[in-house]
């Protein structure tokens, strides 16, 4: 057999042609949702399921076993060791299921994205219905394959996104939310303290959106020597490498829409533009996990984003962009207009504190759906039912109801706890900074560097080296603690309550 050296440069060449069919997938995702063709996209899905086909092979093809297993018989240095790590799971994950069945996975998704826009645009949730069930009979079927015996389905997928947080771990988190938020929410929007936001909407160009939020990227800490801002339907981040970031947003005639898209689109590409040098383009190369991604784009969105300190250098721009709209309205007033709590419908447009329930919903239809064999035909109405009762609206069409998101379109089951957990780790990361950093002195002073050094140094700069539970614990202290989260978000509403009254 080849000694470990020689084992190790033949795996890296692997990876490398399989970073690169990687590579052009993700150039083809992007331009799918920001400026290619509506009529590319049958033509289009072909290449990017060739593409897959070569993803796929490169990852599991004739010798892949046994390059791993002589790798992992010698000992290898850390970084080496972790992406061996990492092959060998992405290998037992794509190994199991066969190639046909693959590429026709790929390209269904990548056909089905576009007729999910359509539809949505329609309001037609019975003509998406067909592509979803087949969608869904895949990833149950590619779970199935990759079940060790006894696993459940919807654990299986919802370890691709965050290991270690299984349905167990998630019901008794989400069972945590649902006893104290959906009562606390009800509470808030009851209680008549919510402020004044009409001046949120009406008349704001999108070329003065534009300037705002490519400032707002920039002032937040987006490097656009290493990234780019283009406009989708759905907003979204993704990356060739820590050189190359690319994030959407879109425009409407609500200016916080766009505003907070992008700082939350942003605090993506920090967290990649982050990641060591030493470990882009490679399989450590990314993101800890969804969840740990979802903190800091939640971290920048909502808790800098939405706080206090954080307009008082920045409020001026805003009313420089637009004076017209934001004539009279102060600082104070638009801090708190930002931070209005109220049933919604949009899982996006959501409020900080309600923005968890819409997770919720979804967490448990999926389950559903993948436990429950749930008939696709009566999500619309489930889904109805459960906004109802957790945030006290009904939808009135399928394009603000379960047609929404663009996840379930992609094939992302398990993904949606992601956004909750990530909410929940920022939280838990915002008290154990608040032990060594002065957040409200550096937000009020315009200085966000020390606090994005501190979570490129404990968060961004390891990229896929430690799990999401293991770099909690080394920067908190202890491990994943849920009643952070609560208590944030008690303290923050029931103080903005108490200001307002």
């Amino acid at each position: 057999m080849q000694n470990a050296d020689s084992a190790y440069e033949a795996l890296s060449a692997r990876l490398e042609r399989a970073m690169a069919a990687q590579t052009a997938l993700t150039l083809f995702e992007w331009d799918n949702e920001t400026l290619a063709p509506r009529q590319a996209g049958e033509l289009t899905a072909r290449v990017q399921g060739a593409l897959s086909t070569a993803y796929q092979e490169a990852m599991t093809g004739e010798g892949m076993k046994e390059l791993l297993d002589a790798c992992r018989k010698e000992k290898l240095d850390e970084i080496p060791a972790a992406i061996v790590r990492e092959a060998a799971d992405e290998y037992e994950r794509l190994a199991c299921i066969p190639p046909e069945e693959y590429r026709a996975f790929q390209e269904l998704v990548a056909k089905s994205t576009r007729v999910w826009a359509q539809v949505k645009q329609e309001q037609d949730f019975e003509q998406f219905a067909p592509t979803l069930e087949k969608i869904i009979d895949f990833q149950k079927r590619f779970a199935g394959y990759r079940a060790k015996p006894g696993q459940k389905l919807y654990d299986v997928m919802l370890d691709e996104y965050e290991k270690g947080f299984d349905m167990e771990a998630l019901d008794g988190f989400f069972g945590l939310l649902r006893d104290e938020l959906v009562p606390f929410f009800k509470e808030v929007t009851r209680s008549g303290c919510q402020p004044e936001n009409g001046f949120l909407r009406g008349d704001y160009p999108e070329e003065k959106q534009q300037e705002l939020v490519e400032y707002m990227a920039e002032y937040v800490g987006f490097d656009f020597e290493r990234g780019v801002l283009a406009v989708s339907a759905h907003p979204f981040t993704t990356n060739l490498h820590n050189r190359d970031v690319r994030l959407t947003t879109h425009y409407s005639d609500r200016v916080d829409s766009s505003l907070f898209s992008v700082i939350h689109e942003a605090g993506h590409g920090i967290y990649e533009q982050g990641i060591d040098d030493e470990l882009t383009q490679t399989l450590l190369g990314q993101g800890a996990s969804m969840g740990m991604h979802e903190s800091q784009s939640r971290f920048f969105e909502n808790i800098l984003g939405r706080s206090a300190a954080f307009w008082v250098p920045v409020y001026p721009k805003l009313q420089e962009l637009f004076p017209q709209q934001l004539s009279g309205v102060s600082r104070e007033e638009f801090v708190r207009a930002v931070n209005r709590v109220e049933p919604g419908l949009i899982r996006t447009e959501a409020d900080e504190l309600s923005y968890s329930l819409h997770v919720l919903v979804r967490y448990e239809l999926e389950k559903q759906l993948i436990e429950e064999n749930l008939e696709v035909s009566r999500l619309p109405q489930l889904w109805a039912d459960k906004y109802e009762e957790y945030l006290g609206v009904r939808p009135a069409n399928a394009a603000e109801g379960v047609l929404q998101d663009i996840h379930w379109a992609q094939g992302s089951f398990g993904y949606f706890p992601s956004y909750a957990l990530g909410s929940a780790f920022g939280a838990q990361m915002l008290h154990g900074m608040r032990s060594e950093l002065d957040i409200d002195a550096l937000l009020e002073a315009g200085d966000l560097s020390p606090i994005r050094e501190y979570l490129r140094s404990h968060i961004h700069r390891w990229g896929k080296r430690k799990t999401s539970r293991e770099l909690l614990r080394e920067m908190t202290g202890e491990d994943f603690n849920p009643s952070y989260y609560v208590e944030y978000l008690k303290e923050k509403y029931g103080s903005l309550c108490r200001t307002r009254s």
